[in-house]
């Protein structure tokens, strides 16, 4: 079983991940911001490091910049399924991969596929890691269950306003002609 760190603001991204993670045998540490990531280091000592570009306090960049100073764990980058991403950033910061959300199941597998292992498999880190890393992989899959659980947010953040819409309609509507 390999210890991977997710760092993503996202509750559902952080669910979705745990969720995928855990079912082949990982275990998963969750954190909502890179600031935090950085003190859960030394205690989690991840396999691998899994960490959403935009977050608060400390980005994705800068947490896996500062990752590779200190120890070099592998790092893949993820960002929203419409998010940009600055290759040269990643680049720089010399990123494993990078890998859109929402997440789908087996590319997510398949992205950490080469730095740790599943089920009943015992931890494991490179066997060597190269002198001038490979530049990062950009995996981009567009498939109607991604449309589908991107559309879900969308919906999920807009829906608070939609209801309040919707019931003030319904409460004039029931309530009669307006009264002047």
């Amino acid at each position: 079983m390999s210890r991977i760190l997710l760092a993503d603001d996202s509750p559902h991204a952080q669910r979705m991940g745990e969720r995928i993670l855990k079912d082949e045998g990982h275990e998963v540490i969750t954190v909502s911001d890179g600031k935090v990531a950085m003190l859960r280091l030394e205690d989690a000592q991840p396999d691998l490091i899994i960490a959403d570009i935009s977050m608060p306090e400390v980005s994705g960049f800068e947490l896996c910049e500062y990752v590779k100073r200190h120890g070099g764990t592998p790092v893949i980058l993820t960002a929203g399924p419409v998010e940009a991403i600055d290759e040269a950033e990643v680049g720089r910061v010399r990123a494993d991969g990078i890998l859109r959300k929402p997440f789908e199941a087996t590319v997510l597998l398949e992205s950490i596929g080469r730095f740790v292992t599943g089920r009943g498999g015992g931890r494991m880190r490179p066997a060597a890691v190269p002198s001038r890393p490979a530049p990062p992989r950009s995996i981009a899959v567009i498939d109607v269950e991604q449309v589908r659980a991107a559309v879900t947010l969308a919906l999920d953040a807009a829906m608070p306003s939609l209801v309040d819409q919707i019931a003030e309609k319904v409460v004039a509507v029931l309530s009669g002609p307006k009264k002047t």
